[in-house]
This record gives structure tokens, sequence and C-alpha cells, in this order.
């Protein structure tokens, strides 16, 4: 009450109500005796008006009609004032009832009061958004008015004319920062086309859009349809590319539930958009039973898929999450994320390698995690090709750190991150990450019970090919392509963190998972994509160049072996791999164990020689699949 009382526009609204109560109440005078004043008693009146002004003012300010903005008047206000009239009416006829008897008053009169105190203060507030509409006052513009705009608005086709459509249609339309103007929607529900929304037409299908474009003159195009699958998306692009325009898509309807969205973030169609399969969405309540109210250590959490693995864990309420990471820079990144975007604040960073096993075990005895993500690793395949000493101590001798340190700390649930490379590796990244996979098998068995998940490339994630198309799409090209036939399995980030998390809940102790990811793509036909998302045209404004296969590249990536065991999970769309054979030829797990130990240290020796050649050799020594590259070492 105090704020509203030192805000003006408080005491117009309420100057323009008391008026308006006084008038519906001589209108209803005049109504009930046909426009006669000789009929009227205006001494009663007169004598009403004390009465009914404060008594209107009284229940119109206790349904919150003084606290709104009536530019943004809207349904729920009209439903207000009904109720806050027909309140209003009934006690004025009960007071007149108890005080005079209803003597020497007509009935009717307190209803056409009750009627005109509704229609008056509905059409002052209805016309007072009109005006506002309009652009009489402010800047916004009328929905569904063809008047509005400048020379500089874009003439833009609408995708969808559901919900979403007319959401960012009114968006649009009230939001002059656009710069937009729609002139028509898209839709292929029949029983939509020839009808209209706030005025503006539904003028055909998605299969008629180049048609629809040219006729229209459309400038730009928006995909309105946030639902729509990745074959569906991927049709409508097709049309929309054929029409030779720019076009934008909104977000994901999760992001929109979540209110991170309006139309101000409209985006450029990304890849992710036209995977040719649905986003895999997995058990969540499982996931949350084992985090809830748990220490939760993290290595890594500066990456693509350590950054948004933290997103997701702290969506499911955990006691603390540690962050362990060497990158100073990516970890004060994710802190700040953590407390000014997910409002997360129970949070330990960690400035550290996982090479350094002293300040694991301090980490282990100091906060005793009970869950252990591990997603610090190197993973550039010619950086590695190159330096393979690193992969041996960031991704092998680091990841056996943290799972001794994690068996020896009585950490319940360890979940390794692991790569379709190390399926018949070709390379030192996929052979240093089988290694690690040999690891868990080799720990297995003890009281953490370890779990790896294996995926395919990661859209978007650092170091991928998508975000390196982007920039070279951005400087004019050309895009490099390594062969025209190369082909990947992608996933989104959330997808991987979500996959990663799921494990955790379904792993009983030595399982691989694995997600169905559908078709493999083409890079190619990826470059093509991006490159017309752009708004360009392959060949003609961006060229792109074919290289050769770069040292340990694959044309095609695998994420299993045919030897290996795949069993179903309760997830149609997880796999399990148990171990292959790993014990093959020993005298069982402990046995496996002790030789695996003994060539890492050889590993680990080769290493210390800066000599790429013995490195690799002791890498296929553990990893007798690996088909090593020779000679690729900068010394």
């Amino acid at each position: 009450m105090l704020r509203q009382l030192k805000n003006r526009h408080f005491y117009v609204i309420l100057i323009c109500d008391l008026v308006l109560f006084a008038a519906a109440l001589f209108g209803a005078y005049m109504c009930r005796f046909d426009f006669d004043p000789a009929k009227v008693n205006f001494k009663q009146v007169i004598r009403l008006l004390p009465l009914i002004i404060p008594l209107k003012f009284v229940i119109f300010y206790a349904f919150g009609l003084y606290a709104g903005m009536w530019r943004y008047t809207s349904q729920k206000d009209l439903y207000n004032l009904i109720k806050a009239a027909a309140l209003s009416s009934l006690i004025i006829f009960a007071v007149i009832v108890f005080v005079y008897r209803f003597e020497g008053f007509s009935r009717g009169v307190f209803v056409f009061d009750g009627i005109l105190t509704l229609f008056f203060t509905g059409g002052i507030r209805l016309f007072i958004r009109m005006l506002y509409e309009k652009g009489f006052y402010g800047k916004s513009r009328s929905v569904g008015s063809e008047s509005y705009g400048s020379q500089k608005e874009k003439r833009t086709l609408l995708i969808g004319a559901g919900d979403a459509g007319e959401k960012t249609f009114r968006e649009i339309a009230n939001n002059p920062s656009l710069s937009s103007r729609v002139i028509g929607f898209v839709d292929d529900a029949p029983s939509k086309k020839g009808r209209s929304i706030h005025g503006v037409p539904v003028l055909g299908k998605t299969e008629e859009l180049p048609q629809i474009a040219g006729k229209s003159r459309a400038e730009e195009l928006i995909i309105a349809i946030p639902s729509a699958s990745g074959e569906k998306m991927r049709k409508i692009v097709e049309k929309c590319e054929d029409t030779g325009l720019p076009f934008k898509t909104l977000p994901g309807l999760g992001e929109i539930i979540d209110g991170r969205v309006s139309v101000k973030d409209l985006r450029d169609v990304d890849y992710s958009d036209l995977l040719g399969r649905e986003p895999v969405e997995l058990n969540i309540e499982k996931i949350k039973g084992y985090l809830h109210n748990q220490t939760v250590l993290v290595t890594g959490p500066g990456g693509s898929i350590g950054s948004e693995l933290c997103r997701q864990i702290a969506r499911h309420h955990p006691k603390q999450i540690i962050l362990l990471d060497a990158s100073e820079p990516n970890l004060y990144d994710i802190q700040m994320e953590l407390e000014h975007e997910v409002e997360y604040l129970t949070y330990v960073p960690v400035l550290g390698s996982v090479q350094e096993a002293e300040l694991i075990a301090r980490v282990m005895e100091r906060y005793h995690p009970q869950v252990v993500f591990h997603a610090a690793a190197y993973k550039h395949v010619p950086m590695l090709e190159s330096n393979p000493w690193q992969a041996v101590w960031n991704n092998v001798q680091g990841t056996r750190n943290i799972m001794s340190a994690a068996v020896e700390g009585g950490v319940d649930k360890f979940i390794l991150v692991s790569s379709d490379k190390a399926v018949r590796p070709t390379n030192v990244m996929g052979a240093s990450k089988r290694c690690c996979e040999r690891l868990m098998y080799a720990y297995t068995g003890k009281n953490t019970r370890f779990m790896a998940v294996r995926f395919g490339n990661v859209v978007g994630s650092a170091g991928s090919v998508v975000p390196l198309f982007r920039k070279q799409i951005a400087r004019g090209g050309p895009v490099t392509v390594t062969h025209p036939e190369m082909t990947r399995y992608f996933m989104t980030i959330p997808e991987a963190s979500q996959l990663i998390l799921q494990a955790g809940a379904q792993g009983k102790g030595g399982e691989l998972f694995v997600l169905e990811m559908g078709t493999p793509v083409r890079i190619a036909d990826m470059a093509h994509d991006l490159i017309r998302l752009s708004g360009k045209e392959p060949g003609r404004d961006v060229e792109i160049t074919y290289g050769k296969i770069r040292p340990g590249e694959k044309l095609y990536e695998e994420l299993i072996t045919d030897d290996e065991g795949v069993l179903p999970t309760g997830h149609d769309k997880i796999m399990v791999i148990r171990p292959n054979g790993c014990f093959k030829g020993f005298g069982g797990q402990k046995e496996y164990r002790e030789w695996l130990f003994e060539e890492l240290e050889n590993l680990y020796s080769a290493a210390e020689t800066f000599d790429a050649d013995a490195v690799k050799t002791a890498l296929k020594n553990i990893v007798p699949e690996y088909e090593l590259q020779e000679g690729e070492g900068i010394f």
C-alpha cells in the first residue's frame, strides 16, 4: 500500500474510478427512468454517493485492481472486475435493504449500476491498453495491426500457428527492438489455412513455403515450433533453404518452461536440431535418488561435458559439489555460473590436476565424496598424436590416481567418461581411453562401484567440428572437411551429461554404458547444412575444401566392437557392455590387475623419455587392438 501511495499513476487511476463510480450511479438512474431527468430523484442519488463510492473503492482495491499496469490489462483483470462489480452491487443491495428496507428505491437502479460500473471501469482500462498498443504512449505496437512499423522492419513469416507461434507474434508486435513485422503464418494443419491470428492470415502449408514467401515478399522466416522432432525440423529447414531467405528458430520448450526464453532469444537453427532422431530423455527420479544430499566430486568441471554435468547435478540438490580442474579460467567460469545463474552455493573449487596424486588423496580425505564423475581428459586427437606422453600422464595416470583414491576413500560410485575412439583405437587418445576402461575392470569388485560411459562426438563441445565450421563460415570460408565420406555419431551436450548421470543410477559395477546414437552423420553434409543455416550457399558464398585424413583419424567411428557383449537395460535407448574377455589368458581379475599395473609402469617410463614411438608401443602392449601410427611425435 505504501509503495502505491508513492506512485502518481495510482492517484490518476483512483480519480478516474471515483468519477466512473459516480457516473455509473447517475447513468443507472437515467436508464431506469427512461432518460427523463424529471423522473430522477437527484437528492437520493447524492445521498447514495458517499456510501457507494468508498464501498466500491474498498472492494476494487481488495481485488488488486489498483496494483496492475493498465497497459497490460488482461483476462484475469477482467475476471477480477466482474467479481468486484458483482460483489459491490450485492453489498450495496444488502445495505439498502438493511437501512432503508428498499422503501423509495428502485431495484432496477442497482442492477444497472453494477452493469455500468463494470462497463465503465473495464472500458477505460481497455482504452488505455489500446492507446499504448497503437503507439500513442510508449513504444508498443498494435497486435494484429498492419499499420505499425517502419521501412526498416523486415517482413516476417512465422512457421507454426500454434501456441508458440501466437506468443511469438505478440512479442514481435509489442517489441520494437526486434525490427520485424509478421505478415503471415505457415502451418501444416489443414483446418488452419485461411484463418487468422490477431488479424494475420495463415497462408498455407510448409511444403508451399517457397511460393508463399515469394508472393508475400517475405524477408525472413522464424520457425516457431519448439517441440518439432529432428525429422520434422529437417524437412522444415529444407523448405526454408529453398526460399533463399534467412531463418531462425525458437529455443526448446524446456527453456521456455524454465522461463529463460523470450523471442529476443531467437537463435540460428543449430545442428543439434537436425540430428535425425528424437533427443533421449532419461529417468530423472533415479538420478535424483543417488545424488540428493550427497557430496559429489566432478573432475574437469570447466569443460563442455563437465560444466553441463555440474548444472544438472545441482538441480538434484546434492549436499556439496567438489570442482577439480587444472584450468583457472574454466574453474572460475563454472563456479560463477553455479553461484549466479544456477544459484547453487555449496561448491568447493579445487585448482589442480588429476595428475597430482597427493592432492587427490587430500581432497578425498577432507570431503569424503560419495559419487565421483571423472570427466577430466585431454581429447584432441592430432595434439595427442604429437604429444602422446601427455595422454599417458593426464588420461591414464590421472585416471588411475583418482580411481585408487576413490577406493581408499570409500567412494560409493565412480563414473568414468570414455569415448567411441576407445573402440579399436587408431590414435593415442582412443588408446589412452581404452586403457582407462581396462583400469575400470581392474578396480571393479571392490567396495567402490565403477562404471563407464562411452559415446560419440558431442555437438558444440570444445574442440569439436561444429565450432570450427562456424568460425570458418564467419570468416567467409573455406570450410575444411577432412574427407567427403567421413562420418561420425553425434549427440547433444545435455544428452551426454544425462547419460553419464543415468549410468550412475543404473550401474551395479563393471558396466560400460552406450547410448543408442541413431544413424551416423556425414561431416560433409554437416558442413553443407551449417553453411545454409548461416544464410549462405555452399560453393557460391562459402567454399568447402577437402584434405586428407590426419594421423590417428578414422573414416568411420564405432561404439561397439563385434566381440563385445551388448545387453539391454531398463531404458530402450541405453545399452550396457560387459567385459569382452579382459581376463582371458589370466588366472582371474587379480592376476590381470597385477599384469596391467606392471604394463602401466612401463608406459609411464616410456612417457618420461618423450619418445613418441616408445609410448605408442607401450600402449599397444596394453591395448593389442590399437593400430598405432609411428613417427608423429614433436621430437
